[in-house]
């Protein structure tokens, strides 16, 4: 892969932490890289350390030793802060369990993030997020009066409505039923294609795991596979 081309890259990353019982491995020497436009899936059992390396990615948590680079920014060498604002307006995120407001609207929902970073037109850029996602008539419906299909697409059309470059999702579809599971896919990877935005995806589903550039394997915090 080119240098250049690289939206993310990870060099012998291990993250260790302190239990009653001694240090405990998460991950283990882990080295891959993205590129930029790229579908990546990340499998593997439970507990076997995949979300924790998605979140490593994203620099939600900082890793025990070796280097991530992410949009260019070695995360090793960032504090909270300093990450945080690498990810502004340029890493969206979407989740099992949604991270939706409470109390508040679809569309207010899905502004939040857009205001936090400062963008003008807050509320025409939700609204046409919200009818990307098939629910701009759903708009001034309180989140938890939707369904749970509903609740991950506004989590969708939040991510999205920053235009960000990339896009991470830790198993999107856990909660849902297979139906609507496979329509979630269908419309997280349309928008990918439509956007261009790289996604990095951990999941266990079959309907996502196909639709991936690449399929990366991870057992008991080591790289397995990855291709």
């Amino acid at each position: 892969m080119a240098e250049n081309n690289l939206c993310i890259a990870l060099n012998q990353v291990a993250k260790t932490v302190d239990t009653p019982e001694g240090k405990l491995d998460i991950l283990d020497n882990i080295s891959l890289q993205v590129e930029y436009q790229e579908a990546v899936v990340i499998k593997g059992a439970s507990g076997s350390g995949k979300t924790t390396l998605l979140g490593l990615m994203a620099g939600l948590d900082q890793a025990s030793s070796g280097d991530i680079l992410l949009l260019g920014h070695n995360l090793m060498q960032k504090n909270e802060e300093q990450r945080a604002a690498i990810r502004s307006g340029q890493v969206g995120f979407v989740f099992q369990s949604f991270h939706l407001v409470q109390g508040a609207s679809a569309v207010q929902n899905v502004m939040l993030p857009l205001e936090l970073s400062g963008i003008g037109d807050a509320q025409a850029r939700a609204l046409a997020s919200l009818q990307q996602v098939g629910l701009e008539s759903r708009r001034d419906t309180l989140v938890e009066h939707l369904s749970g299909g509903e609740q991950q697409r506004v989590a969708i059309a939040r991510a999205y409505a920053t235009r960000p470059r990339i896009l991470f999702a830790d198993e999107p579809t856990g909660n849902l039923d297979a139906t609507t599971g496979r329509q979630i896919a269908d419309l997280m990877f349309a928008l990918r294609d439509q956007s261009g935005t790289t996604l990095v995806l951990v999941t266990h589903e079959t309907e996502l795991l196909e639709r991936g550039d690449r399929q990366i394997l991870i057992e008991s915090g080591r790289l397995v596979s990855d291709g």
